[in-house]
């Protein structure tokens, strides 16, 4: 069965550089569109490749917009993933990111702090437990379980003065990482109702991500998301989607080991991490043989952000995925 509501845009994706603040906050790597929300059929492989831009020039105390603190946020981020079909029931999801820039404007763009490469290793399971197609309806439960595992550092720096033989370097700002270093739980659950007669598809999604202390003993808070699509098919190979997403991102946490000079070093400010947003998300996908082209664009309903940090404003997303049946099943 093809699910062709490909772009739940999120799933821990907007835990990256606008998610948790301004100088302090999380960041990650996004698992950024094209997340399959289903199960696929048995030996049937896909292939995703999306490219995502973020960038950002809002700041928030709260709810109320304020004056810039730096001039603006930006990213380019390739994600890669691919899903196997174990049988009717179990897929396997293994994605990794690339970002190609991180990039933080100082005013006037005096200064500009860039940084890029790969982020972190995903390995996602979804598992059906509910399936059923009666009087041209289909109605579909997945829960999904998995991981996270950094693949780069968490303490990358940039050089801020040379002399001679004398080097000082600064640790970047946690939105400019590409990891925030730790091993992290993911857990989701997806509802999916189809009426074929109507061409008209309903899905609710819910996504949890537990967060793990990082080697210099900082945990970035906990991801929570609940996100509801309509979508509707027409012309045959276009479909429209609209997703209203809720999602809210808990503070930073500090081990008893980690000093105050360590944060300001880190240029971590606990009480201004933490958010709550609200987003709608259209979404336009066109599909053609075994491929799948999509577009969507993040727009921002409401924000409360805890402290002072840089809100969200502006996401694109495009991709492509690529699904084909690995071998022939043989019937018994």
């Amino acid at each position: 069965m093809r699910f062709f509501l490909l772009i739940s845009l999120i799933i821990i994706s907007y835990v990256d550089g606008f998610s948790q603040g301004c100088c302090s906050g999380g960041f990650g790597s996004p698992i950024a569109g094209g997340v399959a929300t289903g199960v696929m059929q048995k030996n049937q492989l896909e292939f995703s490749f999306n490219y995502q831009i973020n960038s950002s020039d809002r700041f928030y105390n709260e709810d109320t917009e304020i004056e810039k603190l730096f001039n603006k946020f930006s990213s380019e981020y390739l994600f890669l993933r691919s899903d196997f079909g174990v049988n009717k029931r179990l897929t396997l999801s293994l994605a990794s990111g690339y970002f190609l820039n991180k990039s933080k404007y100082a005013i006037n763009n005096a200064n500009i702090i860039s940084t890029g490469g790969i982020g972190d290793l995903f390995f996602f399971p979804r598992y059906s437990i509910y399936n059923k197609i009666s009087n041209f309806q289909t109605t579909s439960v997945v829960i999904g379980i998995g991981f996270k595992i950094p693949l780069n550092s968490s303490t990358d720096s940039t050089l801020t003065f040379s002399a001679g033989s004398i080097n000082n370097y600064q640790i970047n700002p946690p939105m400019l990482q590409l990891t925030d270093g730790s091993n992290d739980l993911m857990f989701s659950s997806f509802f999916f109702k189809h009426y074929q007669k109507d061409k008209i598809r309903f899905l609710i999604s819910t996504l949890y991500v537990k967060k793990g202390y990082n080697l210099q003993g900082i945990k970035y808070g906990d991801y929570s998301s609940f996100s509801f699509f309509i979508s509707k098919n027409f012309f045959r190979r276009w479909d429209i989607t609209s997703q209203f997403k809720y999602e809210n991102i808990g503070r930073i946490n500090i081990d008893n080991n980690v000093e105050d000079w360590d944060l300001l070093e880190y240029q971590i400010y606990p009480e201004s991490t933490g958010s709550k947003k609200v987003f709608f998300i259209p979404q336009l996908s066109f599909s053609s043989n075994s491929f799948t082209f999509f577009t969507s664009f993040d727009v921002p309903v409401y924000q409360f952000l805890d402290g002072t940090q840089i809100g969200s404003k502006n996401a694109f997303n495009l991709g492509v995925n690529y699904r084909f049946i690995a071998k022939k099943n043989i019937q018994q």
